[in-house]
């Protein structure tokens, strides 16, 4: 597989994560391939949305999405979780990601079970953490580069969907932008 370019991230925040919806996500570790479908994704930009973790300024925690697109920008939340984002923005912004909601697994369907320890594959990538423990991806993936063949990566995927446009999810401000985004592959 062949991972998408740089260029491509470089973008609309929002337009990338519409996008972003029917590629493969590829998690590499040691001998195995993980691969699944992006279904759902979330647009985060820079200062005029407020429920952005870069809405204030650069952080040591924020700081990839003011670095190169095309990075994963990997953040630890509720004490708990690790997400996972696309870094994307256009030249005219100063940072900007796209969270990967959810995928649709395709190739190591039984490691992430395992990862997961859950019995309904329905269950197994349909949340941003869920995804990430059942592709087993923390902090040593943040900043890893998404355009090139490695450890985590984002390759061409399956034709364009229907997409649907909602709420983002679990924020408080900024709610009146419809920046949710999903494809149903079911």
């Amino acid at each position: 597989m062949k991972p998408i370019s740089r260029e491509f991230y470089q973008r609309n925040t929002v337009q990338v994560a519409k996008e972003l919806l029917g590629k493969t996500l590829v998690r590499k570790i040691g001998n195995k391939t993980l691969t699944g479908i992006i279904t759902e994704t979330e647009a985060y930009r820079f200062s005029d949305d407020p429920a952005s973790h870069a809405h204030r300024g650069i952080t040591p925690r924020n700081k990839a999405m003011f670095e190169q697109v095309g990075r994963a920008y990997v953040y630890f939340t509720y004490g708990m979780y690790y997400c996972v984002n696309a870094v994307a923005r256009s030249k005219n912004y100063q940072a900007g990601a796209v969270l990967l909601r959810a995928i649709k697994p395709e190739n190591g369907i039984n490691y992430m079970i395992k990862n997961r320890t859950i019995k309904k594959e329905s269950e197994l990538t349909n949340g941003p953490a869920k995804l990430t423990q059942a592709l087993k991806i923390d902090k040593k993936q943040y900043g890893v580069d998404l355009t090139k063949v490695g450890e985590l990566f984002i390759a061409e995927g399956i034709e364009k969907q229907k997409i649907f446009a909602s709420n983002r999810i679990g924020i408080k401000n900024g709610i009146e932008n419809l920046w949710n985004f999903k494809i149903n592959l079911n």
